[in-house]
């Protein structure tokens, strides 16, 4: 298992570019198993996830052909359907989350696939019920395997119809939507997830051929055509990522210039980290953060708390609350961090609490976060990742602690964010892959 040994208390100094979409990535990646023709992808992130959602594409028989480490064309004109069935598919299947992506676009032009529950984050309970209550307004019969504790999904020919999501579901929509643009008939999907990666998911299908139009709303409408073609797509930069930089920028940042960022894109992201008293400023499609030596806490306009919460978007990401929360820790003032969509993400406090971070967890949901402006640095200590953003966050906190860290588990990291020590290291950090 690899480790980060972090020396903390260097700044970083410097410009420095996001990689594409994870997130995004994995949907658009999965969408070419829609037509036998060529599909070009740049600015594909290499990071684990994706790069083990590619490889699962080659074993199903899919032409990968890399040009560049971040630009792939992949050719789906062969693929062996019997290999879905068997045990080496599922097992790779259960080891990575991003592959219930295929379900819908197998189950869309082959009218198969195969459900085994997916790995991923260790962050609480991630239901596939979005996804196979759509399939089933579709037409789809599951049947379960007990030997291999899989689902086979079947439908000769799927049917457009009316369906409300029981919930945004981003992954959910992304994969009813693949399944639906071929089916017979209109398609209606109410309560869809209208993220900036289910839209560039919509733009692409629809230069491959397909008839979408709601775009961006969550009222989506599909009409359903007989095949697809081929096309071209370059990702958006990751949100994630951008956030994360900024984060860094506040906590241990003398001048940071994040490059083009996709500003449109990034919906209510950087008014977030204002919330916490931090200066980001807008440069055409870049974001810069000056030096921060002090960064107050907001209020409400009635004086009562600041409290940051996910939502469905355009509300704010799940995935950023972990880096609001390790900022927050060295701000002016007091914050409740509300993590709505997962009941486990806020669990790793505690590694910063041992830091000397002064927050109540309230319950699996709620922290409270009384920011120390800067008079109690965090100590530096020896942590795990849990998840990819939990893990980011202890970077960002090893980086800005006093004395000499180490994070084990780091894969958890490599599987959302590419070459970080390296690109960090750039800017100044000292971190050790060991």
């Amino acid at each position: 298992m690899e480790s980060f040994i972090i020396e903390g208390g260097h700044p970083l100094e410097g410009t420095i570019t996001p990689q594409g979409a994870k997130n995004e990535a994995l949907q658009v990646i999965s969408a070419t198993l829609l037509t036998s023709d060529p599909v070009r992808i740049t600015n594909i992130p290499d990071i684990l996830d994706v790069n083990n959602l590619i490889r699962l594409l080659q074993d199903i028989g899919v032409k990968v052909t890399k040009h560049s480490a971040h630009d792939y064309t992949f050719q789906a004109d062969d693929i062996n359907l019997d290999y879905l069935n068997s045990r080496d598919f599922v097992k790779k299947c259960a080891s990575l989350r991003g592959s219930v992506l295929m379900i819908g676009p197998l189950l869309g032009r082959f009218g198969k696939a195969t459900v085994a529950k997916p790995g991923g984050d260790k962050i609480g309970r991630r239901r596939l019920d979005t996804h196979f209550l759509g399939f089933k307004n579709l037409g789809a019969k599951f049947v379960h395997d007990d030997e291999q504790d899989v689902y086979h999904i079947e439908a000769k020919r799927l049917k457009g119809t009316y369906m409300l999501l029981d919930e945004a579901s981003v992954t959910g929509t992304a994969n009813i939507i693949m399944a639906a643009v071929m089916a017979t008939g209109t398609t209606t999907i109410y309560y869809a997830a209208c993220e900036p990666y289910i839209q560039q998911l919509c733009h692409l299908l629809n230069r491959m051929g397909a008839n979408i139009s709601g775009i961006g709303s969550n009222l989506i409408t599909i009409i359903g055509v007989d095949h697809l073609h081929g096309a071209r797509h370059r990702i958006l930069p990751d949100m994630i990522e951008v956030g994360s930089f900024i984060g860094m920028g506040a906590m241990v940042g003398n001048g940071l210039r994040i490059k083009d960022v996709s500003l449109r894109n990034l919906g209510p992201i950087p008014d977030a980290f204002r919330r916490l008293g931090i200066k980001v400023k807008a440069d055409g499609d870049d974001l810069v953060v000056p030096h921060q030596a002090h960064y107050v806490v907001d209020s409400f306009l009635d004086g009562t708390i600041m409290t940051l919460s996910d939502a469905p978007w355009p509300g704010l990401t799940p995935d950023l609350l972990s880096v609001l929360l390790v900022v927050a820790t060295q701000a002016r003032g007091t914050v409740l961090i509300h993590q709505k969509m997962f009941e486990s993400r806020l669990f790793f406090v505690d590694k910063l609490i041992d830091m000397g971070a002064q927050i109540i967890l309230c319950d699996p949901h709620r922290a409270v976060v009384v920011g120390q402006d800067h008079r109690i640095k965090l100590r530096a200590g020896r942590m795990t990742s849990p998840d990819i953003r939990a893990g980011i966050a202890l970077l960002i906190a090893a980086m800005s602690a006093d004395g000499t860290s180490r994070i084990d588990n780091i894969g958890q990291i490599d599987r959302g964010y590419e070459n970080i020590e390296q690109r960090l290291n750039r800017l100044g950090a000292k971190i050790q892959r060991v």
